[in-house]
């Protein structure tokens, strides 16, 4: 479990709940403003292949998905729609993030959205021992390890990196 802190949130309580050890890391920002992974990854003095940024799509069925890789790395809309079985995906438009995932754009975590959604990993993960994604919160990241992190959101892996 997480040393108490004096910053808790949605995030951080549903991992204590399930038991899943994990570390909290803050970065220096500006409030509500976003502040891309790589520069946060740098930030924290972390390989920006083991930081995670999370993106969330709609597929031609009008689905929604949620796609989790590499800061530093693009999604490959082909292969992430057929991991998910789509005809096609498209990126959802910023202002859908905040009413559909109750993140705003920076502070998204496939961890406790409002809705759950399919979510899919780059199968890069295996090859970390621990893996950062936001805490739910711009200045905030959680390190956790794959296996609890694709556990807790009932995740799947598959290539999906450009």
């Amino acid at each position: 479990m997480a040393k108490e802190k004096e910053y808790k949130n949605n995030v951080m309580r549903l991992l204590d709940e399930r038991g899943v050890t994990y570390k909290v890391h803050e970065y220096p920002h500006v409030e509500n403003q976003a502040v891309d992974g790589e520069s946060v990854a740098n930030q924290l003095g972390q390989d920006p292949m083991q930081v995670y940024k999370t993106l969330v799509v709609r597929g031609a069925s009008r689905e929604h998905y949620v796609f989790v890789l590499p800061v530093c790395e693009g999604l490959d809309l082909k292969k992430a729609a057929r991991a998910v079985c789509e005809k096609s995906l498209e990126m959802i438009a910023v202002k859908e993030l905040l009413p559909l995932t109750g993140y705003i754009r920076g502070g998204c975590s496939p961890i406790g959205m409002k809705k759950k959604f399919k979510t899919v990993y780059s199968d890069y993960i295996d090859m970390l021992d621990t893996v950062m994604v936001s805490a739910g919160r711009i200045g905030y990241q959680i390190e956790l390890s794959p296996d609890d992190l694709v556990s807790v959101t009932d995740g799947e892996k598959a290539d999906i990196l450009m």
